[in-house]
């Protein structure tokens, strides 16, 4: 798959039938960080979801690559990271290429550290700093 490079930012939503309409709620993070604007009109792509692990494991699939972006990390990876947001359990977070999260414990919004990635998943990152404000 081809992701453009006018991509804004992308995120996880379950859709939900409303009033006869579908809808597709963009998590307010998006808008606080500038990303986009409420007031524009926007190109929505939709990409299927990941199966889960006990469905993959009560299937055997021939060895292709996936077809979905890899995270753009990886394990170990150094990093220089500004965090953009706090999550909800109070962490930091950093958006890298193509808008991937990576979740740092322990920072703070403004803050620039290093990081070392840590722990990856198909759509966000956890990393440890190594330094702070660099």
């Amino acid at each position: 798959m081809e992701i453009s490079d006018k991509l804004l930012c992308l995120f996880s939503e379950r859709v939900r039938a409303e009033d006869g309409t579908y809808v597709i709620e963009v998590p307010q993070r998006e808008i606080e960080t500038g990303s986009i604007d409420p007031d524009e009109t926007y190109r929505v792509a939709l990409i299927s979801r990941e199966r889960s692990e006990s469905t993959e494991s009560a299937e055997s699939e021939p060895d292709t690559p996936s077809s979905e972006p890899q995270p753009p990390v990886e394990a170990g990876e150094i990093r220089y990271v500004e965090i953009e947001d706090i999550g909800k359990q109070g962490d930091g977070i950093a958006r890298v290429e193509r808008g991937y999260v990576i979740i740092v414990p322990g920072a703070e919004i403004g803050e620039r550290v290093k990081i070392e990635i840590t722990e990856v998943k198909s759509n966000f990152a956890v990393g440890e700093i190594i330094d702070e404000d660099f």
